[in-house]
């Protein structure tokens, strides 16, 4: 079920960030486009909270990304890394998972599932990190667009060509 929830790659093509960037730069931006960010998520997701803070056994953590899934009703815990996957981030996100599990979810709710986006997926790894964790959890790359693909950039007009057309070439 959790599988067929989650996408990859997701392509944040709507965000303007350049490398290099900084996990938090990519939070903030999926934040201010949340609606767009949402729809690439896909149908059936409600934002809880950014930098949703966790206290556990006297130490504060904090979930970069938290939502809700209407239709599975279950939390789903995002966590953005901006270098390719670790796998200690699996661990790291299995936690997250377990502590919503204990401290959000409601007798009627499904088990948690957590989402990786890392910039770099070695699918081999993450399926060997992943195969000893019980707490539904994916791994997915993401892409941003930095530039026109080079097919379109010469069927579109330069900056100077379209001033040209407009009348707004400096005088």
């Amino acid at each position: 079920m959790a599988a067929s929830l989650l996408k990859d790659p997701y392509i944040f093509d709507f965000l303007t960030i350049e490398e290099p960037f900084h996990e938090r730069e990519l939070e903030t931006e999926l934040i201010r486009h949340v609606e767009k960010f949402l729809l690439e998520l896909g149908s059936g997701f409600a934002f809880v909270g950014r930098q949703y803070h966790l206290d556990v056994g006297e130490q504060d953590y904090y979930i970069d990304l938290l939502f809700y899934h209407l239709k599975l009703r279950c939390f789903v815990v995002i966590d953005l890394k901006r270098s390719p996957f670790k796998p200690e981030y699996a661990g790291k996100l299995s936690f997250y998972c377990s502590v919503v599990d204990d401290y959000l979810r409601h007798e009627q709710d499904q088990k948690t599932i957590g989402l990786i986006l890392c910039q770099n997926k070695n699918k081999i790894m993450a399926e060997y990190a992943l195969s000893g964790i019980k707490t539904p959890l994916g791994v997915s790359d993401y892409t941003l667009t930095k530039a026109l693909p080079q097919e379109l950039k010469s069927s579109l007009p330069s900056i100077e060509e379209i001033e040209k057309a407009l009348g707004t070439e400096d005088e």
